[in-house]
């Protein structure tokens, strides 16, 4: 097997150059909110979400509980008929996994990624904000709103109080939802209470009373067809089009993760709440996942799963956690097939059934393993369990199966991953704050710094969504939807002519679109 050693030690400078070399991109968009603060970069093993955090950590804690016999592999039995009948390395050739390493070139990608639309230098926030929420979906949601206030008054009397939407109040309205993101305020009704967060030039724009009647009566689609089944049905039509506006708007560069983004409260309101107030919010009923450019930190496509109902993806038919992320990854890569992108998967992903189907369709991955998270059917069990001994630091081991590699490596604790886009003699390093540089293969590096750049973009993204929590499902998924597109927008701004006339930084542009929604600053449509 493939070993590091003090070869590597001796190669680590010219590695460290290629390394930074390799990634340069990825450190131009670091600060990417123009904002300066703590980052969570420095565990490259580390995911967005709480559940897929203990994931990645259990890829190396929970292998150090089951140390082995001296001499003995540690670990779970081997399956029935294994023992005493035959050698597992001769198991494992049989199965086609060899020792024997030999390079191979990374997929060709010769897309030009970014946006594709050339803004002009005198872009507003709306004007981007609109390549995904353009006039002609507000004017949906303003019939959509009228249609349920409507059929609402009839059936539980008149509201006397209540007058038709127009599309100038329902942009207002989305104006004062998103400002929450900006003061981090967790009722939108702050604004009209002469309080800390309120804030009187906004407050002007539409009274109280008329913002909680349009909250009442607000609907993305107002009534279910007889032909739907989906519990998501109230905000679908939305998310599709969301979903073409992002795919017509950018290119994504030819390396993507799949991840679920850290949704979960705002951050201010986790830090100062009680115990007891953290009891009384209800859990969300969905999970929502992501597959996200991870050169820029575009969001390229969502995927909501609803935690319960039937259905051909609801968990009563989807008895186990490897079958739905499977469902979920194959939902989030259904329109990057042939294009040879490279998806860096968690472990609740990572299995080798479904890499080498995606392989068949053009898309190539590199995943974290964990024995205890992952689908490990079909990998070589003498690689999934840990010698009685640690090895050195930057030690690895490697089995090759075709196109594809499964690595362990030793940094504090064994790390496995499982690849398919990278060579397995090509040779990486880790760079780590104190200067210390670790050898590594090439995949181990590519996923560390692509992992740790999507870490750092949702710390700082993760502040941004909106705060208002109502309790239905559909509305929730919406906000989050509207958060997303928000920050997508300042993505492609920070890409465009506009950046370089007025350099806003993430929380200087949504105080501009909330204004500009709000018809308190000149927005006047780019050409």
């Amino acid at each position: 097997m493939a070993e590091g050693g003090g070869g590597a030690r001796r190669k680590a400078p010219a590695l460290l150059e290629a390394a930074r070399a390799r990634y340069e991109s990825l450190h131009i968009s670091d600060d990417v909110f123009g904002e300066s603060g703590p980052d969570s970069g420095g565990n490259p093993f580390y995911s967005t979400s709480a559940a897929s955090r203990s994931s990645s950590a259990a890829s190396s804690d929970d292998e150090r509980e089951r140390p082995g016999l001296p001499g003995t592999p540690a670990g779970p039995p081997p399956p029935p008929g294994a023992q005493g009948a035959q050698d597992p390395e001769e198991d494992e050739a049989g199965a086609g996994w060899s020792t024997a390493l030999r390079d191979r070139p990374p997929p060709r990608f010769e897309d030009t990624g970014g946006p594709t639309r050339k803004m002009p230098s005198s872009a507003s926030a709306v004007d981007f904000f609109q390549l995904f929420v353009p006039d002609n979906v507000l004017k949906n949601m303003v019939v959509q709103t009228n249609m349920y206030a409507k059929k609402f008054q009839e059936r539980f009397g008149s509201d006397g109080a209540w007058a038709e939407v127009t599309l100038t109040e329902m942009k207002a309205f989305l104006g004062y939802m998103i400002s929450t993101s900006i003061s981090h305020c967790e009722s939108v009704l702050s604004i009209w209470s002469g309080g800390f967060y309120s804030n009187r030039s906004l407050a002007l724009v539409m009274s109280q009373a008329r913002f909680e009647k349009i909250l009442k009566y607000f609907h993305v689609v107002a009534f279910r067809s007889s032909q739907t089944t989906h519990g998501l049905y109230k905000v679908q039509p939305f998310l599709d089009s969301l979903q073409n506006g992002f795919d017509a708007a950018f290119r994504p560069s030819q390396t993507q993760v799949l991840h679920e983004p850290l949704i979960d409260e705002d951050p201010v309101f986790i830090a100062t709440c009680t115990e007891r107030e953290l009891r009384k919010r209800k859990k969300r009923k969905f999970s929502l996942w992501v597959r996200q450019c991870s050169s820029t930190g575009f969001i390229i496509q969502i995927y909501v799963h609803l935690k319960e109902g039937g259905g051909p993806d609801g968990l009563d038919t989807l008895k186990n956690k490897p079958q739905l992320h499977g469902m979920v990854a194959r939902s989030l890569c259904r329109n990057a097939a042939g294009r040879n992108y490279i998806i860096f998967t968690g472990p609740s992903i990572t299995s080798l059934t479904l890499f080498e189907e995606f392989e068949k369709q053009g898309i190539y991955c590199c995943g974290l393993l964990s024995a205890r998270k992952s689908d490990c059917t079909g990998l070589p069990l003498s690689m999934l369990t840990n010698p009685a001994t640690p090895p050195a630091r930057g030690q690895y081991q490697i089995k090759t199966k075709g196109n594809m590699s499964l690595i362990c490596w030793y940094n504090k604790g064994h790390f496995r991953f499982l690849t398919n886009a990278y060579s397995p003699v090509q040779q990486g390093v880790i760079i780590k704050r104190k200067s210390v540089e670790i050898p590594c293969p090439l995949a181990v590096e590519a996923f560390a710094a692509h992992l740790s750049y999507i870490c750092r973009y949702d710390d700082k993204y993760s502040k941004y969504f909106i705060s208002h929590k109502p309790n239905k499902t559909w509305q929730q998924v919406f906000w989050f939807a509207i958060s997303i597109a928000i920050n997508n927008a300042y993505i492609l701004y920070k890409m465009s002519d506009a950046y370089h006339v007025k350099r806003y930084s993430r929380a200087q542009f949504g105080e501009r679109l909330v204004r500009e929604l709000l018809g308190l600053e000149d927005a006047s449509p780019a050409p």
